[in-house]
């Protein structure tokens, strides 16, 4: 089937072939940003997408033009299905890869690479096995930097996600640029967005120029290097002179890359997000499993897309709780 022009591409021009799929709304791990203190009311198995519904509605956004998709939670290796569900998208044209909290990696690093999956996003917000443990609520720090390092010697492409709060560890952002001195990982350092139940507020946000000024306060700007940011960029990367990786900031707070966004989400239960701030919804696994067509449903919805954060134009809107209090929590949309 050739490609439609149109069901993918919003009223701003912007084409979406980039798809990110949530495996399951789960967790082993209880990032306080992530996941709200008292949990979450999960969804019913019976709601949640099967491997073959995955897949089939996955290929529906194939045969339209999609042709990156990565794999999210949750935590996705939790799925007891997930060989079977990797297995059955590396049979569409399509790069995949995965965002992982990395404690299950070397469970799994046999069938991600039977299937080539060569790009993974690693959540890490801290070098600091006390502080991984207040943040998450575990003791799994150890296991997390041992898997990293099982990626590395294996040759995957290892981004770090770290998410920045002012008290927690805002202190790290160098040591993190550091690590790219030894490491060949990419950094990803994120400004703390809002969600249902994070208790998001600015003041514990730490913003891009707060990210650059702690950098260009240790590294001159003769050894800082700007890169040449990717098509589609969420990240503005950079790298320091001589060091094996490199470091980005994703600034979606103060400094939005709405304009060349191609991204959509798919939730665990078949619903399609088409913005990570936006709190509209559209279902499409109902409509699969009775048998209707979900090609328009997928179009109704990139139409509708806001320019910018789901219409939250400027900061003091995000600020507002009621533009966003009823979005999901991060962990039932996906990272």
């Amino acid at each position: 089937m050739m490609p439609s022009n149109t069901i993918l591409t919003d009223d701003f021009g912007r084409k979406h072939n980039y798809l990110r799929i949530s495996l399951l709304e789960k967790c082993n791990l209880r990032c306080a940003y992530c996941m709200p203190a008292d949990g979450i009311a999960l969804s019913p198995k019976a709601s949640l997408m099967t491997a073959d519904e995955i897949f089939a509605i996955a290929r529906t956004f194939v045969e339209n033009g999609v042709d990156k998709i990565r794999l999210t939670g949750g935590e996705p290796l939790l799925r007891k299905d997930f060989p079977e569900i990797i297995s059955k998208l590396a049979s569409l044209d399509v790069l995949l890869s995965i965002t992982t909290n990395g404690i299950l990696i070397d469970r799994h690093i046999d069938v991600l690479k039977q299937f080539k999956i060569k790009k993974v996003n690693l959540s890490l917000d801290t070098l600091v096995s006390s502080k991984f443990h207040s943040i998450t609520l575990r003791n799994q720090f150890e296991k997390v930097i041992d898997n990293l390092h099982l990626l590395l010697n294996n040759d995957f492409q290892v981004k770090i996600n770290v998410v920045l709060m002012k008290g927690f560890n805002e202190n790290e952002i160098v040591d993190f640029v550091k690590l790219t001195q030894f490491l060949p990982v990419s950094i990803r350092f994120i400004e703390f967005m809002p969600f249902a139940g994070n208790e998001w507020d600015r003041s514990k946000m730490v913003s891009q120029k707060e990210i650059l000024a702690q950098i260009e306060n240790v590294f001159s700007s003769a050894e800082m290097e700007k890169l040449q940011d990717e098509k589609n960029f969420t990240a503005r990367t950079y790298t320091i002179k001589g060091f094996q990786g490199d470091f980005g900031i994703i600034s979606s707070i103060t400094n939005p890359f709405c304009d060349g966004c191609n991204r959509i989400r798919l939730t665990a239960n078949g619903k399609i997000k088409n913005c990570l701030f936006s709190n509209a919804e559209t279902d499409l696994l109902t409509p699969f499993r009775n048998g209707e067509s979900i090609a328009n449903l997928i179009s109704e919805s990139i139409k509708t897309k806001k320019k910018v954060r789901a219409g939250m134009v400027t900061i003091e809107e995000i600020d507002d709780p009621k533009l966003h209090f009823d979005n999901r929590s991060m962990i039932a949309i996906g990272g």
